[in-house]
This record gives structure tokens, sequence and C-alpha cells, in this order.
């Protein structure tokens, strides 16, 4: 059966080829997707190959990266992705790492070709990537397959059992698949894997939380100009539509605590001008934090890139944007990593497992602009109340930490019997 995978995949890649040659997210590398451009190593050092198909999946990846390399500086550590974005992230956050791969085709011969060039003893894999052709050829080279963040969706078991009577069940051939959840356990046992090579290890996402360098947050306070102890709300990732009715409320609550400043960070820095349009309308006169520190300023705009962390390591109080728009809301664990209350909107769909984790334990969901002005209210009238809020969300977060040390401990396992 796994033979009419490689002819059909073969097909679909002839016919899928002129439209993945015009892929902005894939035209780069093309020699290496095809298995021609890799350097064939002579580097004697035990390699292991870590695989993220984009960026986000990469970030991931980097606490097992950073993991390995201090308990084993050594070790040879190749990277892939299949995005030039992914491509970007291993350059400017994993600098430690040995060399970055374009992933190969899932196709026989680029398969084969990579893996020979690379010689891996291990190659991790994350989420879902549970490459037939990839799997297949790593497993017969003798390579050691481990599973990161394993995850499998109840709504696709149906689809997931069809396919493996077709290719051949991919979970067979890994050493060790470490998923998520005790869930996410259950469902591979489910689909044909070895019990005995299943554990819930945890998510390596919370690992890449950290809170911020007080020099840093010191650093970005006076930038803007905020005095100690004045009062900061932290709005994060905002969107087009939410803007408007945040610095409504805002203002609202100025008349009640007029020393409070208002950070805006729009999810897309581009709009900052249109947020300082917005912030206008309203009746502020609205600050870019490029402009320079003035400690007359009521509302700040972030328009530079990664500084959002900080932001929230100032904060008293964040709200977190995508969350009363359509866009299934943002990430509400790394103002939770800082010891923030985070109040967050309806639409979380995106987030449900970072939600259930919060709720009730720092994380603060409301219904629409009316709730959230009165749960900020309450919140700035009882500031600590508002700190042992934070506390809990940091609490909340740190429970969940340690999963990316317990995969680097199984994937150097697998290096054990080569070192004696």
């Amino acid at each position: 059966m796994h033979a009419l995978y490689i002819v059909g995949s073969h097909l679909a890649f002839l016919l899928a080829a002129p439209v993945l040659w015009l892929s902005p997210k894939l035209r780069r590398g093309w020699w290496q997707r095809l298995g021609r451009g890799y350097r064939r190593t002579r580097d004697d050092r035990h390699c292991v190959w870590l695989h993220g198909a984009s960026a986000g999946d990469l970030l991931a990846l980097r606490p097992i990266v950073i993991a390995l390399k201090s308990a084993r500086p050594d070790l040879r550590v190749v990277v892939s992705s299949t995005t030039e974005s992914g491509r970007e992230m291993v350059m400017s956050q994993l600098p430690d790492v040995d060399d970055f791969l374009y992933q190969p085709f899932d196709l026989w011969g680029p398969v084969g070709r990579a893996l020979d060039a690379v010689r891996p003893r291990v190659l991790v894999l994350e989420y879902t990537e549970l490459w037939p052709q990839l799997t297949r050829s790593a497993d017969r080279r003798g390579i050691d397959l481990v599973l990161t963040n394993g995850r499998l969706s109840p709504s696709q078991m149906g689809r997931y059992q069809i396919l493996f009577r077709v290719i051949g069940n991919p979970l067979s051939r890994f050493r060790h698949l470490l998923m998520r959840s005790p869930i996410e356990a259950e469902r591979a046992i489910a689909l044909g894997a070895p019990v005995d090579r299943v554990q819930a290890a945890g998510s390596t996402k919370f690992d890449n939380l950290k809170v911020p360098d007080p020099v840093a947050v010191d650093r970005l306070r006076s930038a803007l100009g905020l005095e100690s102890g004045r009062p900061v709300w932290v709005c994060g990732s905002t969107h087009e539509g939410e803007e408007g009715p945040l610095i409504d409320v805002f203002r609202r609550l100025r008349d009640r605590h007029p020393d409070l400043a208002l950070i805006l960070a729009p999810r897309y820095t581009e709009r900052s001008t249109r947020v300082a349009q917005i912030s206008r309308l309203a009746g502020f006169e609205p600050r870019l934090r490029s402009e320079g520190p003035d400690s007359e300023i009521a509302v700040w705009i972030l328009d530079q890139v990664g500084e959002l962390s900080t932001a929230y390591g100032l904060a008293d109080l964040v709200f977190v944007g995508g969350s009363f728009v359509p866009r299934g809301g943002q990430n509400i664990l790394e103002p939770a990593a800082c010891a923030k209350p985070v109040l967050f909107g309806p639409g979380m769909e995106n987030f449900v497992e970072a939600v259930e984790l919060l709720l009730g334990r720092g994380g603060l969901q409301v219904d629409d602009f009316d709730v959230l002005e009165q749960t900020l209210d309450q919140l700035l009238k009882a500031p600590e109340q508002a700190r042992k809020t934070g506390r809990l969300a940091a609490d909340a977060v740190a429970g969940q930490q340690g999963a990316a040390q317990r995969c680097a401990d199984v994937i150097l396992s697998c290096l054990e019997p080569l070192d004696d």
C-alpha cells in the first residue's frame, strides 16, 4: 500500500509544482527541497535534526534546542523548516544551531538524499508532522524518531484511521511520542501507537514564556516618560474595531483614575498611525513610542516590533486583543507569565487551552466593553487584589513549564547507547 502513496505523491507533486514554485513561502531553497542542496557532512559528532513547519512551530522547539545544547555543547543540532519565516526565526533566535535546512518534499528521492547527507541519529518532528515518506525512510535507516508537542485533533481521528490503513501507521515508527496532554496520549494509543512509547510530556510553549528583564522594563518606562508608580493599562495585539471602544473605556476610567496611562500595541505595527488617528478623534493627543518621552502623555502607541513583552512588564493591568473581533484571540499566556491580571473578550477560539488554564487563575474573560470597564475599575480600586490576581496567572503558567527539559532528556537518552 505504501507503493500507492509513493506513486500518488509523485503525481500530486508534478501537478502542484508550478503552484509551489510561485509560492513566496516556498520558492526559496527549492534545490534543498528537492534533496539536492544539502552539504554531505563529514562531522562525526552525534546529530539531532529538529523540524518545525513554520516560525511559530520552531519557536516551540527553541527551548528544546537550548536544553540540548546546554547539556551537550558538542552535539550537532540541525533545524529545518518549510517556510522562509522559519529560516529567519532560526537565524535571529537560535544562534547556537549548527545548520538550517529547508525541509525536503515528502518524496522518496528528496527525503532519502537529505537523510543521507545530514546523517542524524535522532529526527525530532512536532505537532502532527507525521510525514509518511520521511518517517519511513528515517526508520529504515535506523534513525530514532521522536515526536514533541504531539497533537491529534479529535475531529480528524476518523481520517487518521483511514489514512493509516492506506500508508501504514507512522506512529509505530516513533521511538518516543511525547504528547501535549494525557488526552492527546490516549488518542495516539487509540490510533495504534505502542503504549510503552507514548507519554504526556506537556507543551514546550510554556517554556518560551519569560519574564522581561527589569532593566529593559525600566528602560522602556524612561523612554516613554512614565513616572514610577503611575498606573498603566496595556492593550496588546489589538485589531481594527477594538481600539476605538478601548479608548472610550479608557476615557471613562480616567474620570475616576486621572493618573491612568494607556499603552496601545496594535497587532500590526504598520497600523500605528491609524490607531493614533482613532485616539485623536476620541480627544487624546497620543504619542508614538518612536517619538521619545513625554510625562504629560496619557495614550502611548507602540510602533516598534519586539517590545510588547517588555510593555507587559511595566503594566498594572493587561487586555489582550483579537478577542472582541472575529480573529480568534491572541496570546494571553505572555502577560500571565509577567504576573499581570489578563483580561480578554469572548472570541478566543484559537486559544481555548490557554483560556481553560487561566480562567479563575488570573485570567478574566469579559462579555463586552461595559463589563471590561467595570472589571478594570474594580481592579484599579483594589491594587493589592490586582497583584494577587496577577500572581495567580504567573503560578498557573509556571505549573505548566518543564516540558522542554523533559523532551530534551528523552532525545538525549536516544544517544546514550551510542556514547558507550
